[in-house]
């Protein structure tokens, strides 16, 4: 384990970090759809309003207070499939439902933590399934990081020794120190794509692990959500909850019936400045591969009041003779989501279709930890689908590197890695074979 994780606090990430602004459970999801688009990830806090029964007036809020208001995070992927389902597609005020009849509570994947907690105890923390760490910024505290002076409250506060100790830092010293709290905290979230972005910039401290290949560390995931491209859309929404939060959509080799090739997906990442009623139609009336080519090429937005004056699709996904997805209302044909269907028998043919923009994310079971983790950035995205090359350079899907694959990467011992010369022949784990 590299000692740059013993070293570095929290509160090291969180320079620059914006303060956070409380998304309630009662908002709309009109609201909502805003505040994914203007937010910094694919997914926003939620919270309970403070009760004024359940806080008296002069008390200040502690954390287990604060931990319970927590309600869960809502992503761009819940959203559509929320709007997806029949009863919201025929009604007109889909939008002005609050987020509370959306969201899946889930208060363990967001954290308070001190900003002077050691950055290996908030990567333990993010490998058992945290999410968010929601650190104080009105504070004054005094880091252990020995290598930066912290900003804090426009001041920027240097790590002093403790004069009288002959030793150097003293016992308490090395503790965070917290002023008298405010009426009103302020706090900042920090997500694991700052964690990652963190650990770009610390490369050489991580030596030898960056240039390592993911098939080498073991941490290529094959226990993944999929869908076949002929299958509806919709199916997609009934694949149990996981991280990350991606349904790979498959074509079948046409070599091998056991392999599967990857084509598009259906994630909040791609969702996530998509356009939300389009999704949500094509979601419920077009087939796996249809949607993916349609969703994934048309990333611009349009004003809310264009749809809120359209009729939504009756039925739920109803099919004419031909099998093309139905429509009552022009706006919601599938060339607003900007794809022109093709039979869903015969999506092999149009497979050039799926490149360019519509194409996944992916990578070799030979990329470097280093490559896979820039890839992420640079895309702004949660995950990399791992492919592997059969012996007709068809691209077969093997697996999946996240964000907790990479965290489980650089926090375990060199004793624990596996022989480079792994086997993932098949591609599929314990999901794909049930």
């Amino acid at each position: 384990m590299a000692s740059v994780f013993l070293y570095h606090v929290v509160g090291d990430l969180t320079v620059g970090k914006p303060e956070m602004v409380e998304f309630y459970e009662t908002e709309t999801v009109e609201s909502a759809i805003r505040a994914i688009g203007e937010s910094t990830e694919c997914g926003i806090p939620v919270w309970r309003k403070r009760s004024s029964a359940a806080l008296p007036p002069g008390l200040v809020e502690n954390s287990e207070m604060r931990q319970q208001r927590f309600v869960g995070i809502l992503s761009s992927l819940d959203i559509v499939a929320f709007l997806a389902k029949s009863e919201c597609l025929q009604e007109d005020k889909a939008m002005k439902i609050p987020v509370s009849q959306v969201i899946t509570p889930n208060n363990t994947l967001l954290k308070q933590v001190d900003p002077g907690t050691r950055l290996i105890d908030a990567l333990e923390m993010m490998k058992q399934g945290v999410r968010r760490l929601l650190v104080p910024k009105s504070v004054v505290w005094r880091g252990m990081s020995k290598r930066f002076s912290i900003l804090y409250n426009g001041k920027w506060l240097k790590n002093s020794e403790n004069s009288s100790s002959s030793s150097g830092l003293s016992a308490d010293s090395n503790r965070p120190t917290t002023s008298k709290a405010s009426s009103r905290d302020k706090f900042c979230c920090l997500s694991r794509e700052d964690v990652i972005r963190f650990l770009i910039g610390v490369l050489g401290a991580l030596a030898p692990l960056p240039l390592t290949s993911i098939s080498s560390l073991g941490i290529i995931n094959v226990n993944y959500n999929f869908i076949e491209a002929s299958l509806p859309a919709i199916e997609a929404t009934k694949r149990p909850p996981c991280d990350p939060s991606a349904i790979a959509v498959l074509e079948q080799s046409e070599n091998n019936e056991k392999q599967f090739k990857i084509i598009g997906e259906i994630s909040a990442s791609k969702l996530w400045k998509c356009d939300y009623l389009a999704a949500a139609w094509a979601l419920a009336n077009l087939y796996a591969g249809q949607f993916v080519m349609g969703v994934e090429d048309n990333m611009s937005s349009r004003s809310f009041s264009d749809f809120l004056q359209t009729s939504f699709v009756g039925g739920g996904g109803g099919r004419d003779q031909n099998g093309t997805a139905a429509t009552k209302a022009k706006k919601f044909s599938s060339r607003s989501i900007g794809f022109n269907p093709t039979s869903p028998t015969r999506l092999s043919i149009g497979r050039s279709m799926y490149r360019g923009r519509s194409a996944p994310l992916t990578c070799k079971t030979s990329s470097s930890l280093a490559a896979v983790m820039a890839q992420m950035l640079s895309h702004r995205a949660t995950h990399v689908w791992v492919t592997e090359a059969d012996s007709d350079d068809d691209d077969i899907l093997v697996g999946v590197v996240g964000y907790g694959e990479i965290l489980a990467a650089v926090t375990k011992q060199p004793s624990a890695f596996v022989p480079s010369n792994r086997s993932y022949e098949g591609g599929f784990g314990n999901e794909h074979q049930s």
